[in-house]
């Protein structure tokens, strides 16, 4: 039976405390990935090898560098966190496997706004998400990714955890009200079936 490790991964917290207010850098933002499992498997890519191909296939959605967040107590040692401040209400974060620095999950966190500019910041969440999934599924077309997004972000609101899985890898939705959404990209295990 493998043990579950509480990592804190992503920029919005979908289980236990979150904070009231929009952090200032991405490091303030406390958050739990807490289905990520002991010997969860990794991408075959860094987060610089992503970061690169990413902005390349979108440079009209860039995501900055990404900055090591300090570990904290409940940290698991064999992960690295960091992330990458979009703008005020968006956020990309990873967690990496220690020595290869190899992708774990790959996160945007889209914080919402009480006022009337959620609808265009909303857009502009899922548009980041959409480019996030293409990097992991590219046979997606611009406008495929767009829908599988919002009928991902639509069947997980209002829970803290929604999976759906496409192939090797799944997709997490992650709910927490007004501190806002998660979507992350992990790959996943596959096994053969038995005869």
């Amino acid at each position: 039976m493998l043990k579950k490790i509480i990592v804190i991964t992503c920029l919005c917290s979908p289980i236990g405390s979150a904070w009231a207010d929009p952090p200032d850098t991405p490091t303030e933002a406390p958050a739990n990935a807490p289905y990520l499992l002991a010997g969860a498997p990794t991408f075959d890519q860094t987060v610089v090898q992503f970061r690169e191909k990413y902005n390349r296939d979108n440079p009209t959605l860039p995501i900055g560098e990404f900055r090591v967040v300090p570990s904290r107590e409940d940290d698991s040692p064999l992960l690295t966190r960091a992330a990458s401040k979009i703008n005020e209400t968006l956020y990309a974060s990873t967690a990496l496997e220690k020595g290869t620095g190899k992708i774990k999950t790959m996160q945007i966190t889209h914080l919402l706004l009480q006022d009337g500019e959620e609808k265009a910041a909303k857009a502009i969440a899922v548009n980041y998400m959409a480019a996030l999934s293409r990097q992991f599924e590219p046979a997606l077309t611009v406008e495929e990714s767009i829908i599988k997004v919002n009928n991902l972000l639509e069947k997980g609101k209002g829970s803290y955890f929604y999976q759906q899985q496409a192939g090797a890898i799944r997709y997490v939705v992650a709910d927490n009200g007004d501190k806002g959404v998660t979507f992350a990209v992990e790959p996943i295990k596959l096994t053969l079936s038995e005869p």
